[in-house]
């Protein structure tokens, strides 16, 4: 059976095409500027103040990561302005995309008054948020001039806070929660949503970092053996508030394993799910197999093993999670209403077990990601073990 005739089958409407590319772009935009601005602070940053790195190494990773954090601006301006337009053509009765795109009716949209019982206007709301990523692109964007790229610490660090801001500010609702469900839910959405694009942004942004290969030193290994590490602990963060957002909001949206087959929702969901996992085993890959073969080899002064490994082998990986991650945006549009009311089932209802077993599922998965990081060192401490000719020689 394909999509369309499941979609059809359990109430399911695809979304349209301006909804798609609008709501994909917009993710796009922000995995480029808060996935960018906080691996920069938490992880490129604090490996390049680090002693002993050359100085020609550094500057080729500022000025490329300046580079792309100007791109991430422009495309989240540009992703932003579309986005709203999209919430235009939806709201109300409804109106023609290409009509949604004019700026008098944008700007009657973000002046509408306040729906009755309403604390603030919705377009309010939209306007603050927008105004806020107005001031995280233009930020970012300042990149390109030369001048501003010397200042490349304070631009980044003050875009980091107003690029988080456009996703939080978006989730301030306009009336008041019903119930503690409505509060956790936006809440948790917003934990999903910034740990992956994180996760995400941080991938593309390092990746794109390791095609400047064929400028840097032969001891860039090393940097780059600091880099890994560094964003190996930010990508298990990540791993974890992903999965544990994701298991809270899947609970709300699927009243049973079946509707993730009988509905089109459930449907969007096994898709992501499927592709979420294949960016966990490879960053399983990486963290079992290749970060272990990195810290041998810087322990033993490697370079041309470590240079090999950091700018090669890790890289070739990671494009891989990058693809992955691109796909999971392109999904989530597609993640339209809830397969409990596209089955008919009852809506979620909380309650002291529900929230037990939450407990003890997170307490699970951070158990397990501490064993994943002490088992990785390990690995990396043990000694590589010498055949038997290569003993008998010695």
């Amino acid at each position: 059976m394909t999509f369309v005739h499941l979609a059809a089958s359990a109430g399911y409407t695809t979304p349209q095409l301006y909804r798609i590319l609008t709501k994909s772009g917009y993710f796009f935009g922000l995995s480029g500027a808060v996935g960018a601005t906080v691996t920069y602070a938490a992880v490129i940053r604090p490996a390049l103040r680090a002693q002993g790195t050359e100085a020609g190494d550094t500057e080729v990773l500022r000025r490329r990561t300046a580079g792309y954090l100007a791109w991430a601006g422009l495309v989240l301006l540009v992703a932003g302005y579309f986005q709203l337009a999209a919430r235009l053509a939806r709201a109300g009765k409804g109106m023609p995309f290409g009509e949604a795109l004019a700026p008098g009716r944008i700007w009657d949209f973000l002046r509408a008054p306040a729906a009755k019982g309403a604390w603030v206007a919705q377009g309010t709301i939209y306007l603050v948020q927008n105004v806020v990523l107005v001031l995280a692109s233009a930020a970012l964007v300042a990149l390109f001039a030369p001048r501003v790229r010397r200042h490349l610490n304070t631009v980044a660090l003050t875009a980091l806070p107003l690029a988080l801001a456009v996703t939080l500010v978006a989730a301030i609702p306009a009336t008041a929660p019903k119930d503690g469900d409505h509060v956790l839910d936006p809440l948790l959405d917003q934990v999903h949503i910034v740990s992956g694009t994180v996760w995400i942004g941080g991938l593309a942004l390092l990746a794109v970092l390791a095609t400047a290969r064929g400028r840097m030193s032969e001891n860039a290994g090393v940097l780059w053996a600091d880099l890994w590490r560094r964003f190996s602990l930010v990508a298990l963060i990540c791993v974890g508030a992903v999965l544990t957002s994701g298991l809270w909001m899947s609970w709300r949206h699927v009243g049973s394993i079946g509707q993730l087959w009988t509905t089109g929702y459930g449907f969007a969901l096994l898709v992501k799910i499927g592709l979420v996992l294949g960016m966990v085993v490879a960053g399983g890959f990486n963290q079992f197999w290749l970060m272990p073969r990195i810290a041998r080899a810087r322990r033993d002064d490697s370079t041309a093993s470590l240079l090999h490994l950091t700018l090669w082998h890790f890289p070739q990986v990671v494009w891989g999670e990058v693809a992955l991650g691109v796909a999971v945006l392109a999904v989530v549009p597609f993640l339209s209403g809830s397969a409990r009311s596209q089955a008919g089932s009852a809506p979620a209802v909380s309650s002291g077990s529900i929230f037990a077993a939450g407990a003890a599922l997170v307490v699970i998965l951070a158990a397990s990601l501490y064993i994943t990081a002490r088992v990785s060192d390990a690995l990396a401490r043990r000694p590589v073990p010498v055949p038997a000719a290569a003993a008998a020689a010695l």
